[in-house]
């Protein structure tokens, strides 16, 4: 636990820390933007005062999952492992016999309970843009399901990405992120994006938001709403969390030894 708690204060006010707070704030301005314009003159001339929470959660998720779970991963995991690069690269903490596999366990964790963070700021924003901008009653349950869904099947991603930004730094994890981005979201809708930990994300929105990986609506027949992928998931989530952080972990000892 001391590890973990050394890990958050290390990014209490570095820009990492600001961008937990950005990123949702953006996606949820987006969307709220979008409201807006569907409330302009011509659209209103047609019947459109509003956008409906439909569309707004579908925007919103489907940007969150497609974009900011692959691209923000990698960009936090490079700021992560950048920031110990100055800081002496490890060797500082090596040095008391700390042990590696410890410091890289506390900061997949610590990883972890930012992006968590950053998932419940998003359930804040999002519910207060939609009051102001969206149109019905505010389906929370949507909301809180959305974000800890994509939070928790996205967690292997982070092992990953810290493997990817200490091998090789900032290009190396945003050129995984970015192909990542691509795979993920071509995989989604067919039946391969259960071996893409990138498409898990964009593929649960469809039962749980209702959004194709493509942005737009699912009608009700279509069989991207079953609800069976959402357990089939999750459990495949957490099962590649263990064996990533368990490989990258021996990684990361054998290159500290």
């Amino acid at each position: 636990m001391e590890g973990l708690f050394s890990e958050l204060l290390k990014y209490k006010r570095t820009f990492m820390g600001k961008l937990i707070v950005f990123f949702p704030l953006f996606f949820a301005v987006y969307a709220l933007v979008l409201s807006i314009l569907m409330q302009n003159p011509l659209a209103e001339a047609h019947g459109n005062t509003a956008i409906s929470y439909g569309t707004f959660l579908a925007s919103v998720f489907n940007w969150w999952s497609f974009l900011f779970l692959p691209l923000g991963y990698a960009l936090f995991a490079a700021l992560a492992a950048s920031q110990e690069k100055k800081a002496g690269n490890y060797q500082a903490l090596l040095s008391r016999n700390v042990s590696p596999a410890v410091l890289w366990v506390s900061k997949i964790l610590g990883m972890a309970v930012y992006t968590l963070l950053s998932s419940c700021v998003l359930i804040l924003v999002v519910s207060m843009t939609g009051l102001i901008g969206a149109e019905g009653v505010l389906p929370a349950g949507k909301i809180l399901a959305g974000s800890l869904v994509c939070w928790l099947v996205s967690l292997p991603l982070i092992p990953l990405q810290l493997w990817a930004a200490t091998r090789g730094g900032i290009f190396l994890s945003m050129g995984m992120g970015f192909a990542g981005m691509i795979l993920g979201v071509v995989a989604a809708p067919g039946t391969v994006w259960i071996i893409c930990p990138w498409s898990w994300a964009t593929r649960l929105m469809c039962p749980v938001i209702g959004v194709h990986p493509n942005g737009t609506m699912l009608s009700d027949s279509d069989p991207l709403l079953s609800c069976t992928a959402i357990p089939l998931g999750i459990v495949v989530s957490l099962a590649a969390l263990a064996v990533f952080t368990l490989f990258t972990t021996v990684w990361f000892t054998k290159r500290e030894r």
